[in-house]
């Protein structure tokens, strides 16, 4: 957790930025809690009798009647719970803290390499072909009687504007132990990068698609409204299932670009046999294991779909097989620490878009 404490200070901020602030830390709290406003608020309870977090006059009470207020949780039988407004809150301030760390030229559409039909107009001009839109502005520019205007090829001109694309995205995440192995917290930023992709999608592309596979011994879909609720287990890493699973969901959608978005930090340790059965071998890298996961790599490639992975460790023996992975997939792969993953993830998507304009 990246928060200092110190005395409260009036003179450096309203009660507004200081709600800001709390909410801020809640929301941290809140995704370590795996959704459980209550573990939360009881966590920063400990907090502030610790730290001296709140101004005089203000309480827990207080900070609990905002939440309620803002309808970022409600009331039931067994204390608070997260509502619609809350999960909506949790996701815009995974966005905004998300692309606050992106470089200025990051943001904006899925632009393509190529040129056509879009909305962002081109500072460049071409001569008009057939079909084009026209315009009168040349031929008026003349000084015409406009009842009787003359117009040849030579008045037209057409602006390029750079080509949009949808795309469909499948994202998997790694729930296996390791996600929160020896106190360090990987699966609250992947969580965090989760809630703000889906955000991003809702708001800016609309057309696009994303889906969430979370993956231990098996790989199963997660829906979207249930991101904040997803909790590391004692599990291994069956990285082929989760392969499998967002290959055949991306298999049922129409868009012509479909992609692969895998967060994890460690060596794939389980596999599905035929009857079913788990197969785990959490010692080094078994090869069995690893040559149906390259396996799905390759299929992957096949249907056209790139894997990008971002790995969330250095060990030397695992970034040597997430780069033949990679190369089996002619995909991408990135290699950060939890504190840069969103950033990282965002600039790719952002940036990631190709599709074919003749």
């Amino acid at each position: 957790m990246k928060f200092s404490y110190r005395e409260f200070d009036p003179s450096e901020g309203s009660l507004r930025d200081l709600l800001k602030r709390l909410e801020a830390l809640y929301n941290d709290l809140l995704l370590q809690a795996d959704g459980d406003p209550e573990q939360a608020l009881e966590w920063m309870e400990t907090i502030a009798a610790r730290y001296p977090l709140l101004p005089a006059g203000f309480t827990m009470g207080d900070f609990r009647r905002h939440l309620q207020e803002q309808r970022w949780v409600e009331a039931s039988a067994e204390g608070l719970r997260m509502a619609p407004g809350g999960d909506r809150a949790l996701r815009q301030e995974s966005l905004e803290r998300i692309f606050s760390g992106l470089s200025k030229d990051a943001a904006g559409d899925h632009r393509t390499q190529a040129q056509g039909t879009g909305q962002e107009r081109l500072p460049e001009t071409r001569a008009w072909a057939f079909g084009d839109p026209a315009s009168l502005i040349d031929a008026s520019a003349r000084g015409e009687d406009l009842d009787v205007l003359t117009l040849g090829e030579e008045d037209l001109e057409v602006h390029e504007t750079e080509h949009l694309s949808s795309c469909a995205t499948v994202l998997l995440l790694d729930l296996s132990h390791s996600m929160i192995l020896y106190g360090e917290d990987r699966i609250t930023p992947a969580k965090r990068v989760a809630l703000a992709l889906t955000e991003l999608i809702r708001t800016r592309y609309p057309k696009d698609s994303l889906r969430v596979v979370t993956f231990g011994d098996e790989a199963e879909e997660v829906s979207l409204d249930d991101i904040s609720t997803i909790s590391v287990g004692p599990f291994h890493t069956n990285t082929r299932a989760a392969l499998q699973l967002g290959r055949d969901l991306l298999r049922r959608e129409r868009r012509a670009n479909k992609q692969i978005f895998m967060i994890t930090d460690g060596k794939p340790s389980a596999l599905t046999e035929p009857d079913g059965e788990i197969y785990k071998n959490p010692f080094g890298l078994d090869r069995r294991v690893v040559a149906k996961t390259m396996d799905e790599a390759t299929i992957c490639r096949r249907h056209g779909i790139p894997i990008t992975t971002f790995m969330l460790t250095d060990d030397p023996v695992l970034v040597h097989f997430i780069e033949e992975f990679t190369e089996a997939n002619r995909g991408r792969a990135y290699f950060a620490g939890g504190d840069r993953l969103g950033a990282t993830l965002f600039v790719d998507y952002v940036r990631n878009r190709r599709s074919s304009v003749r």
